[in-house]
């Protein structure tokens, strides 16, 4: 079916049409900004290097430690995860706008190969997130001068 209107008459056939509903959609799979997946587009987190180590600040307003998740996976992967939980309704009250959002978020990093794993440590204050992920010191190569002869 094409979405150009029939009232251009269907003199196409068979021909491949670029119109179609059946053309490939490269949005057909992106998220959308509904409700249930708002929080995962609200979860921000800023990514800085520094010589001895990578930071991860993710703001997580009003979200306790126990509501967050920091894993590694696969020794490269670091993920963010949690969820904010609705706030129950009384039915008494009246509602005149709802904008912070709600429901699991999840932010996934590739992490370089320069870090120590064993050593990432996380904390919370304030509503925001804070990882750091050590680097492996790099070791300077050892120079000998030799003495030239002649």
């Amino acid at each position: 079916m094409s979405l150009i209107p029939t009232f251009f008459g269907n003199r196409r056939g068979n021909n491949f049409d670029p119109f179609s509903v059946n053309a490939w959609d490269p949005f057909n799979n992106f998220p959308s900004l509904s409700q249930e997946n708002s929080a995962f587009v609200n979860a921000r987190v800023d990514w800085k290097e520094t010589p001895e180590a990578h930071l991860f600040r993710a703001d997580l307003p009003g979200l306790q430690k126990e509501e967050v998740k920091v894993e590694i996976e696969d020794d490269r992967v670091l993920q963010i995860s949690g969820e904010r939980n609705v706030e129950k309704e009384d039915n008494n009250d009246t509602w005149h706008r709802v904008e912070r959002s709600s429901g699991k978020f999840s932010r996934r990093f590739r992490l370089p190969e320069d870090v120590k794993i064993d050593q990432v440590k996380a904390s919370m204050e304030n509503g925001v997130l804070t990882v750091t992920v050590p680097k492996v010191e790099v070791q300077k190569p050892h120079i000998r001068t030799i003495q030239i002869s002649g």
